[in-house]
Parts: C-alpha cells; sequence; structure tokens
C-alpha cells in the first residue's frame, strides 16, 4: 500500500530455494527466462538482505516462472514456495480500480459522475470539492490532499472503523487546489471502497474475493491485512531494526484493505498477470473485464514529471510518466511500461508489465528494500527487450549507498544545530494536558516523575516518552522501536506564557510518510 516504506537495507546471508515453476503451455513453447536468472536473484538477495521472494514472469501468455527463493521467515528453514503468501500492500489498487470497472460495465455508477450521487454523506473540506470529486478522481492522487494525508487515521492500527475514517476526511484541510498536483493518497481508496460495498451490498472484500479473485483462479489469495498473522504458508515479514534485519510484526488492521490488503503468491500473481495482459480475458476465453474497462485502467489521468534518473540509473529515464487507474504508466527503453509498487512492514514489492511484448513481472518480498525488486524487475525486463547488459544490483546497491549517507548527514546536521544548553520555557508538568486535532482527535501529554509520556486516544501503539531537544521542542520515542517513527514535538506559547499549540514532525526523512504527523495542528483542550 504504501509507497514510502523504508528502503535501507544491510546484507545477510540467505538460502536460496528452487520450488516448482508452473507452465501454462509445454515446455517447447514457453519463453524461456534469463538463464542465469535464479544465480541474479540469489545475489540481489544477498546484497539487499532480502530472506524471502516470490517471483512470477508471464511472458507471450504462458507462465514462465512462478516460483520462490529463499526462506519465509529468518531462523527458520521453511521455504518460500510458487504459493507462499506475501502482502502486495498497494499492489491491491489496480484490484479496486478494476471492481469499480465492473460496476460500471453494469452501468451501476459512472467514472465521472460525483461521489456524492452515490455517497451522499461524504464530504471533504472544500464544499466545492464535496460536490465535484468524481468516482474517478478517487483513484488518481489529485484531490489536494498532501502526501498521505489522514493515514493516521488507521496507521498503525487505530480504533476508527472504515466509515468514521471516512467522515473524517471533511476535517483534513487540503495543500493544493483541486486536480493541480498529485500527492499519493490510500484514504480516498479505503473511501472507494465504501462505495464498492453501497453500490453492490458486498463489502469490499466480497465483492473482490468472489467477483475478481475467484474467477482469475487465484484461489490461495486472501483480501485481509489481517490474514498476514495467520500463520501457514505465509511469508514473515522483516524489517532493519538497530541496523539488523529480523522478523517484525505484521500490520494487521483490516481498515483499508481496499488500498493495500490483498496477500498473493507467486502462482496467483501470474493468473494476475495474464489476465491484465489480455486486457480482462480469462484462461477459459470469457472477460473479466471488458476492453473498455481495460482501456480506462490503463489510461494516464494525471501527468507526472518525468525527471531525470541519477547517473548510475541511466537506463530508467524516461520521456513521460503518470497515474492512471491504480496504475503507474511510464516509459522504459522506448516501451510503455505498466507498474506499481507496494509497501507495508516488512512487505515491499513491484509488478510490472510491457503490453507491447506481452511481459509481465511481479517480485514479492518479505523485507523493505526497493533495490531488491528493482534490480530483478528490470533485469528479466532487459532480457525480454533485448536490451544491453546492465549490472541493476551494482548500480542499484550505490544509489543505497548514497540514501545511507544523505540520512546520516541530515542527522549531524540536526545534531549540530541543536542549541544543548537551551532548557523548556515552562515546568514539565505544564505541558501535560489533552490536545486535541480536528481530523485525528485527542491525544494526552502526562508527567510523571520528571518526565513527559505521550499517547494517542485512538491508535494504541503511538506511545511514547517526551526528551527533550531544544527550547520547547522535544522527542517522541515510541516505545514500540518497530514504528522506526520518532518525531519532533514543538510547543508554540501565548504571551502569557500558556500553551497555544503544539505541532509534530518525523526526525528522520526515512520516515514512512503515513506517519503524517506534520499536518496535526495540536490545540490544548481546556480542563
Amino acid at each position: 500500500m504504501h509507497e514510502g516504506r523504508r528502503l535501507v537495507v544491510r546484507s545477510i546471508v540467505v538460502m536460496l530455494v528452487a520450488c516448482s515453476v508452473a507452465a501454462a503451455q509445454p515446455a517447447s513453447r514457453t519463453p524461456a527466462a534469463p538463464a542465469d536468472l535464479d544465480q541474479w536473484v540469489a545475489r540481489a538477495m544477498k546484497t539487499f538482505d532480502v530472506p524471502g521472494i516470490a517471483l512470477a514472469i508471464v511472458k507471450d501468455d504462458a507462465v514462465v516462472v512462478a516460483k520462490g527463493y529463499g526462506v519465509r521467515r529468518l531462523g527458520d528453514p521453511a521455504p518460500v514456495d510458487a504459493k507462499t503468501l506475501f502482502g502486495i500492500a498497494s499492489n491491491t489498487k489496480v484490484f479496486t480500480a478494476t471492481a469499480l470497472g465492473l460496476l460500471v460495465e453494469e452501468k451501476k455508477i459512472e467514472w465521472d459522475a460525483p461521489v456524492i450521487r452515490y455517497l451522499p454523506g461524504f464530504a471533504m473540506w472544500d464544499p466545492y470539492v464535496t460536490r465535484e470529486l468524481t468516482v474517478r478522481d478517487l483513484l488518481v492522487h489529485r484531490s489536494g490532499l498532501d502526501l498521505g494525508a489522514g493515514d493516521l487515521l488507521w496507521w498503525p492500527a487505530s480504533t476508527y472503523d472504515r466509515k468514521e475514517i471516512a467522515r473524517r476526511l471533511r476535517y483534513i484541510e487540503p495543500a493544493t487546489s483541486f486536480r493541480t498536483a498529485y500527492a499519493y493518497d490510500n484514504v480516498l481508496y479505503l473511501v472507494a471502497g465504501e462505495l464498492i460495498e453501497t453500490i453492490s451490498g458486498q463489502s469490499w472484500e466480497d465483492f473482490v474475493g468472489s467477483r475478481i479473485l475467484a474467477k482469475v483462479g487465484m484461489t490461495g489469495s486472501n483480501v485481509r491485512h489481517s490474514a498476514a498473522a495467520a500463520g501457514g504458508n505465509v511469508a514473515a515479514t522483516h524489517a532493519p531494526i538497530d541496523g539488523k534485519v529480523r522478523p517484525i510484526a505484521p500490520f494487521d488492521s483490516d481498515n483499508t484493505n481496499p488500498a493495500g490488503g490483498i496477500n498473493s503468491s507467486a502462482e496467483d500473481m501470474a493468473k494476475w498477470l495474464r489476465v491484465q495482459l489480455a486486457r480482462g480475458q480469462l484462461s477459459d476465453g470469457s472477460r473479466l473485464f471488458s476492453e473498455a474497462t481495460a482501456r480506462q485502467l490503463a489510461t494516464i489521468v494525471t501527468p507526472l514529471p518525468a525527471s531525470d534518473p541519477p547517473p548510475e540509473l541511466a537506463p530508467l529515464k524516461a520521456n513521460f510518466r503518470g497515474y492512471a487507474l491504480g496504475l503507474d504508466i511510464r516509459d522504459y527503453r522506448g516501451h510503455k511500461l505498466v507498474t506499481h509498487t507496494g509497501g507495508l512492514p516488512g512487505y515491499v514489492s513491484r509488478v510490472a508489465m510491457i503490453p507491447d511484448a506481452n511481459v509481465g513481472i511481479a517480485v514479492l518480498t518479505n523485507q523493505e528494500s526497493s533495490q531488491a525488486f528493482d534490480a530483478i524487475t528490470f533485469r528479466i525486463l532487459d532480457h525480454f527487450l533485448d536490451a544491453p547488459a546492465f549490472d541493476w544490483i551494482d548500480a542499484l546497491a550505490k544509489i543505497r549507498a548514497q540514501m545511507q549517507a544523505a540520512e546520516k548527514q541530515a542527522a549531524a546536521r540536526d545534531a549540530a544545530a541543536r542549541d544543548t544548553a537551551s532548557r523548556p520555557s515552562l515546568p514539565l508538568a505544564k505541558y501535560a494536558g489533552t490536545y486535541r486535532d480536528v481530523w485525528y482527535g485527542d491525544i494526552t501529554i502526562t508527567e510523571s516523575g520528571g518526565r513527559l509520556a505521550m499517547q494517542f486516544s485512538h491508535t494504541p501503539l503511538l506511545a511514547g516518552t517526551l526528551e527533550h531537544w531544544q527550547h520547547d521542542t522535544f522527542i517522541v520515542r515510541w516505545r514500540d522501536r518497530e514504528l522506526r517513527a520518532d518525531a519532533y514535538v514543538t510547543f508554540a506559547l501565548n504571551p502569557d506564557g500558556s500553551i497555544d499549540q503544539a505541532k509534530m514532525k518525523a526526525v528522520s526523512p526515512d520516515t514512512d510518510f503515513s506517519f503524517d504527523f506534520q499536518d496535526l495542528l495540536l490545540k490544548p483542550v481546556p480542563r
């Protein structure tokens, strides 16, 4: 779901396990994968510290590869195989777009009709946007909301339900004018899920499960974040914590399943790739969705700048980029590339398709390294495009090193600018109290034994200790260190010395964007 999960990794030794390969046609007719594919994947996993990977490759309507590599969980020899489930996160978004497309085909909704036609109680901050925002707008990140705005309503897992999260969008002030800028969001996909339920009479989970997964034959997949914690043939989630990759708790809240809740495997993603490349046609010749819907899904709605990549990644230079309906669209080596990434705690993935070469790839991982899935994806695309040889692993390792160095430099700059001799303006007890943000709700600050603590009232995991940084700024250190989201808390005073407000900002630039602390404006609640 998230595109911004932390993507910095360290190296470990992983076991390469070759598992079953599914072929849709006789071997003599199946296009060949790169001869060194297994060695390449093993090298990428070792370089980027990934315990396990599921890989699917489809070419010319044949499943070339559907297999697993490595282990499901560090310290456990159980291998990843073709059926091992991974959270595909925001690669779920195109399933939600497809579900809406099916309702359009049934003439139950229209892409360009206002959302309030179907959800009369829906509202955004600006009455004009409320009136004009369409079904299509729910999917294309141009509503005026800032990057990740509103994600704290569900991330980490909150006590709010899906309907209350959607209701609270009316209190989030936009960052830009309507339809003038791209800013990735998840919460409007939640609204799309509510629309699907209202129109179809089925929950998003039941609709997508019965109308899409079952018809595609993705019988091993499921539609709930919470299923990642259910055990069985499921890849465990891993991340670098304090410099060492280790298992972490999976995200298990089902509030935002429409934005990122599907868990799938190499075997099932191969089936999905075949249907996408066939523009909605199923293996038996019937259709999941029409040609018209296929065009809608892959047509750019929100243009994006085609900025130059760093020199180390010169082959990624694009002439055009844009966001369609749950899909990123750009060019790659002269071909249209239809792609998306996904990110959750401990899971990141990429799906990539080049329609005119009739090739599709899905790389699912159980560690937070975009470098790993990109090194594998672009190596395979280059093979089928007969592109010049390029060492993606080496190039992406250099980029990772640059990112790590930049993060260290940023931390050093912050430390050097700190006024260590400064003290808070008020006694610590004066900072204690209940603070309210209009869209999130309440947080409480308590003082005990000369220390301050913070608790978000609707987010149990957001509990931590406030450490003085400088002046009237503190850092909240979350007790759950797997969050990796410590934040500055800065208090502003009134002329009489009372607290006027508090604002927050993530300490590290590498913090996941769904921790949208910067959007909070915390005002003291009168005692």
